[in-house]
C-alpha cells in the first residue's frame, strides 16, 4: 500500500513550496507546464487526494481567524477570546468563535467547516476526549495544507506548532508552598485524570511542593475527578466525592485545588461539614474569575493572566499568516505564561 501524502510532503520531495504544489494541481498558469507535470505525476504515484480540511490557502486571505475553545461559559476562555479580539481587531482581522463542548467530533466539525474558505488559521485549545483519544490527525491535516495552528492552554508536544501555555507546574508549585507556610502539614489535591495536561502540570507542581519540604505525599489525599462527567451540571456528584475525601481524612487542614470550581466546592463542603475556612482549613484554587472574587471568603487563586494568553496567541498566528514560508524556513515557538498567586480571605 502506498504511503499517504500531503501536500506538504509533496513540497519537500519536489522541493518547491506548498502554494507552488497547490497551483500545479489546479493547473495554474503561473506555474511552469514542467513543473505541473512533475507534481500531477508524484501526486499520482502516491493517490493524493485534496483533504476536505483547509482547503483556503494563504492566497485566499479572509482576514478572519477562527478559535475553537472546549467551553463557552467559563471565565478562563472569555478572558482569552477578548484577548484574542483585542488583537486581532488591531491588526484587521476578524475573530470567529467555534466551540468543541469537549467532543473530538465536534472539535473536528469546526474545524473542517472553518476551514474550508472561512478562516486564515486557527487558535485553539483542545478538547478532553481529544486528549484522551490521542487522535491529532485533524491538526496535522490542517496544518499540512498550508493552515497555520496557534494552541493554547491545552497543549501536546507531538503536534509540531506554535503553542502559549501558561506555568502551570510552578504555579501549583507556589500554591502549595504558601499553604505550607501557612504551617498546613495535611494538603490535598483535587485534580483531574492524568490524560489533561494541565491537571497533570499542577500535580506534579503539588508533589514537587511536598518533596522539597520533606513532606511525604500520601496517595489517599490525591483526588482524581472523572472528566467525563459534567460537574458543572452535576455539582452534587463533585460534593459527594469531597465530602468523602474530607470525611476520611479528617485531619487535612489544605486544600489545593486544580481550577475554580473544584476549589469553590471544597469551600462549600467544609463549612457544611462544620469546618471554618481558613481557621480549620485552608485552600487554594487555580483561574482567578469572578466567582473567586465574590465567593464567601473570597478564595485565594493562582491567576492564569488568560488575556495575555490571547493576546500573545492572536500575535503569534498573525505574525504566522502574514509570513511568506516559501521563502523563509518554517520555526515553531512555545511562549510561557507566568501565573501570579492572589491571595484572598481562603488562606491565612
Amino acid at each position: 500500500m502506498k504511503r499517504k501524502i500531503t501536500l506538504k510532503q509533496i513540497a519537500r520531495e519536489l522541493d518547491v513550496s506548498i502554494s507552488t504544489v497547490s497551483k500545479a494541481l489546479k493547473n495554474s498558469k503561473e506555474i511552469s507546464a514542467d513543473t505541473i507535470q512533475k507534481v500531477q505525476a508524484f501526486a499520482k504515484l502516491y493517490n493524493y487526494r485534496p483533504n476536505n480540511i483547509a482547503l483556503s490557502l494563504k492566497n485566499r486571505k479572509t482576514n478572519t481567524i477562527g478559535i475553537i475553545i472546549p467551553e463557552i461559559v467559563h471565565h478562563f476562555f472569555s478572558k482569552v477570546i477578548r484577548g484574542v479580539e483585542l488583537v486581532a481587531n488591531k491588526r484587521g482581522y476578524n475573530v470567529i468563535i467555534g466551540l468543541s463542548n469537549e467532543s473530538f467530533s465536534k472539535e473536528v466539525i469546526n474545524m473542517e467547516m472553518l476551514a474550508n474558505g472561512s478562516i486564515d488559521g486557527f487558535i485553539l485549545s483542545m478538547s478532553k476526549e481529544t486528549l484522551l483519544q490521542q487522535d491529532y490527525h485533524h491538526y496535522n491535516e490542517t496544518m499540512n495544507q498550508g493552515m497555520p495552528i496557534v494552541m493554547f492552554d491545552r497543549v501536546v508536544s507531538d503536534i509540531k506548532c506554535d503553542k502559549v501555555i501558561v506555568d502551570d507546574f510552578n504555579g501549583a508549585k507556589n500554591a502549595v508552598q504558601k499553604l505550607i507556610s501557612n504551617q498546613c502539614n495535611h494538603i490535598a489535591l483535587i485534580t483531574t485524570k492524568d490524560y489533561v495536561s494541565v491537571g497533570r502540570l499542577r500535580t506534579q507542581g503539588y508533589l514537587e511542593a511536598l518533596e522539597e519540604n520533606k513532606i511525604t505525599p500520601q496517595a489517599e489525599l490525591i483526588l482524581k475527578m472523572d472528566d467525563t462527567l459534567d460537574y458543572e451540571v452535576h455539582l452534587e456528584a463533585l460534593e459527594a466525592e469531597i465530602e468523602q475525601l474530607f470525611k476520611a481524612h479528617k485531619n487535612i487542614d489544605g486544600v489545593f485545588a486544580v481550577n475554580e470550581l473544584y476549589a469553590l466546592s471544597a469551600m462549600k463542603v467544609a463549612r457544611r461539614l462544620g469546618l471554618n475556612v481558613p481557621d480549620d482549613i485552608q485552600v487554594i484554587g487555580f483561574t482567578d474569575g469572578v466567582l473567586s472574587k465574590h465567593s464567601t471568603p473570597s478564595l485565594t487563586t493562582v491567576s492564569q493572566h488568560a488575556q495575555l494568553m490571547g493576546e500573545r496567541a492572536a500575535d503569534l498566528l498573525i505574525d504566522k499568516i502574514e509570513t511568506d514560508f516559501d521563502t523563509e524556513e518554517e520555526q515553531f515557538q512555545t511562549v510561557v505564561i507566568n501565573t501570579e498567586l492572589v491571595e484572598r480571605e481562603s488562606t491565612k
